[in-house]
């Protein structure tokens, strides 16, 4: 009987023993290929974070552009942006989008002939919210206008 208690105690320390060594060697680092590929890396998006946005940022007035146009462009800008329209108005002139999860109020209103605002607000009134959304807009106008 002891021979087989001392026959267990064996077997058991070295499957012990195996389980250790197996878990040391699958924890080391896998090296990664060497071989450089000879693709571009695509870009990384750049990181954007939710901030306070003042009411003053939301309204832009553009020279040179009447109503009818400046809403053209800012539809044009959103769609380019790949920003989901919820709602257009044409004869009001606003349009409901949704971007990053929440949607946005853009206003078109004429000043004369020739001069236009354009408001973008939440329509939550919460103004925590990326800044980029605004910027994307407002360059693609301004990049676009004359054309």
């Amino acid at each position: 009987m002891w021979y087989y208690m001392f026959m267990k105690f064996k077997i058991i320390s070295f499957l012990f023993v195996l389980i250790v060594f197996f878990n040391a060697v699958s924890a080391e680092e896998v090296q990664p290929n060497t071989q450089t590929s000879t693709l571009p890396k695509p870009p990384q998006p750049p990181v954007v974070t939710a901030q306070n946005i003042p009411f003053e940022n939301c309204t832009r007035m553009f020279t040179g552009v009447n109503k009818e146009n400046l809403f053209m462009h800012t539809l044009s800008a959103i769609s380019a942006s790949k920003y989901t329209v919820d709602e257009i108005q044409t004869k009001d002139g606003y349009i409901i989008f949704t971007a990053l999860k929440n949607k946005y109020l853009a206003a078109v209103a004429g000043i004369d002939n020739n001069n236009s605002i354009l408001k973008i607000t939440p329509c939550n009134d919460i103004y925590f919210f990326q800044a980029s959304i605004l910027s994307n807009i407002f360059k693609y106008i301004e990049a676009n206008k004359n054309k």
